[in-house]
This record gives C-alpha cells, structure tokens and sequence, in this order.
C-alpha cells in the first residue's frame, strides 16, 4: 500500500502537510551533514542513534499521512448496486 500512497503523492492526488515535507528535508540533511549531536567519528555504531530517532519522527509523520490518505480513499469510494 506504501507504493500506491507514493504513486499518489507524486501525481498530485494526496497533498502532504508542510511539516512532512520539511521535516523529510531536514532528516536528509542532518543525516547526510557530517556535523551530529552524537558523531559516528568518534561514538562508532552509537553515532548512529540520532540519525536513526530522526528517521523514526519522519516514518511517524509519513504513517500518519498514508493513514491520512487511505481514510480518504475509502470515504471516495463509491458502491455501485448492480
């Protein structure tokens, strides 16, 4: 169901909220940033545990605006009796 959600997003029919969107841009930039609040360099695997509670936020909000979009769908259903 992620790709359909995906599928939506990208032609237009589902618009994530800008909180999504900036929260999508700034876990990309603080992951790919060499400057951390817990460094790979020096903490080895530990390092990681930032990056890793960033992404959970994103995953979160993502979840909550596929929940979003299925609700939605299933409202814009129609039942045809035959």
């Amino acid at each position: 169901m992620w790709w359909r959600f995906f599928k939506a997003v990208r032609r237009g029919e589902h618009r994530l909220s800008p909180m999504t969107w900036l929260t999508a841009i700034g876990v990309v930039l603080y992951t790919i940033s060499p400057v951390d609040v817990i460094p790979e360099l020096f903490f080895g695997p530990v390092g990681f545990i930032d990056d890793l509670g960033l992404w959970g936020v994103f995953v979160m909000l993502a979840t909550r605006e596929k929940n979003a979009w299925e609700v939605a769908r299933r409202d814009r259903a129609t039942v045809v009796d035959a």
